[in-house]
Order: C-alpha cells, then structure tokens, then sequence
C-alpha cells in the first residue's frame, strides 16, 4: 500500500515529526513525539472519542509489511488501543473501504492514527514522519483509494529511481522496514507508559 510522499509548501502543513530510526533513535526522542500523541489522545478523551490504530499494509511485499508488522507488535504489546491491520490480518487496498465502513459503524467518533510505509527520496529512507492529516495509501501504485486518519505515521522504505515504482516494494531491505517498525511501536508504547488513558478498551 506505500505510496510516495511529495513535500509540501512549509506554510500549507500542519503539525509534523521526524524519526531516524536506524537504532540509534535517542529515547528522547522518542518521548517527545509520545508526550505530544498522549496530548492529542486526552483532548479527544474529553470527546469521548475511541482511539484506532490503522496499520495499512500487505504482508506479500517487505517494502509494504510496514503497517502489518507494526499493528502486529502493537497487539503483542498489548496497547490499550484498537488495532487493525496485523500479519494475520493485514489491511490493503482490497479491504480497506470495508474495514472504514466497519470502524465507522462500530465507533460513534473514531480518532485514526493511520500507518502505512512511504516511497521518498533517498535522504528520508530510514525516517519515520508523524503528520497531522490524513494520507493516501496507493499513491505510488496509481491506485484510487480514501483518505484515512486524523493523524498519520509514515516510514519511508526507499526512494524513487527509474526502477518501476512497483519493484520498490521488492527491492526493499527487511532490515530497514524492522528498523522503522520498532520506532513506531516504541512511540506508541510509550504513551501506555505515561497514562493508560484508554483503559478498558481493549485491542
């Protein structure tokens, strides 16, 4: 589902971060971008809104596992969130009008952290972004998909040659997208770490 993400004009974006995540990430880092998501979430406590995770992705493709291996890491954390999208039940450009259909039918105001990996250039690869906003999966397939979340994570898994865009997905080292995967998961276990703010709810 990666999709290629082109830079915006500075005074058109909103609240955005970055992430090296090549393990060598500082842990404060880390807190800050979870201190910051643990600020949104209690904001939208206040309007008693559910908080969903929506990890976008296919297992068939390293370049494209992203969003299945961090939803599948967050379930095994135990994150007191809802997750969809994991190995075993990824979301893709298949399904994914129904499982919004779903989320939407099941949650009155659904607040969307939505995941998916991203095709940039070559500088960003390593970098997760965190945004506010939503993305749009599929860009880089040329595929006509929704707009999902409030909030985004994307983790650039490589950059844009003059391979097909669709090679990418192959050519793209599992190492990298580990790597990415394991800073997203910190930052959202963090926010467990701080305030189990969304206790009860289970994943």
């Amino acid at each position: 589902m990666s999709y290629y993400y082109k830079k915006e004009q500075k005074n058109l974006e909103k609240y955005s971060y970055n992430l090296k995540s090549n393990g060598s990430t500082e842990e404060k880092d880390i807190e800050v971008l979870a201190l910051k998501m643990k600020e949104i979430i209690q904001n939208s406590s206040r309007e008693d809104k559910d908080i969903v995770f929506l990890c976008i992705g296919s297992d068939r493709y390293v370049g494209d596992s992203l969003g299945p291996l961090v939803g599948t890491m967050l379930k095994d954390s135990q994150v007191p969130f809802r997750v969809y999208g994991t190995l075993e039940e990824p979301v893709h450009a298949f399904n994914l009008k129904g499982i919004l259909k779903e989320i939407n039918k099941q949650f009155k105001k659904p607040l969307i952290f939505s995941i998916d990996s991203s095709i940039g250039d070559k500088n960003q690869v390593g970098y997760v972004m965190f945004k506010e906003g939503p993305l749009t999966p599929g860009k880089a397939l040329e595929k006509m998909l929704p707009e999902v979340g409030d909030y985004h994570f994307v983790g650039f898994v490589n950059y844009i040659d003059p391979l097909p865009t669709s090679q990418f997905l192959n050519d793209t080292r599992l190492y990298t997208v580990m790597n990415l995967a394991k800073t997203i998961v910190k930052v959202v276990t963090k926010i467990k770490v701080y305030d189990n703010i969304s206790e009860g709810k289970e994943s």
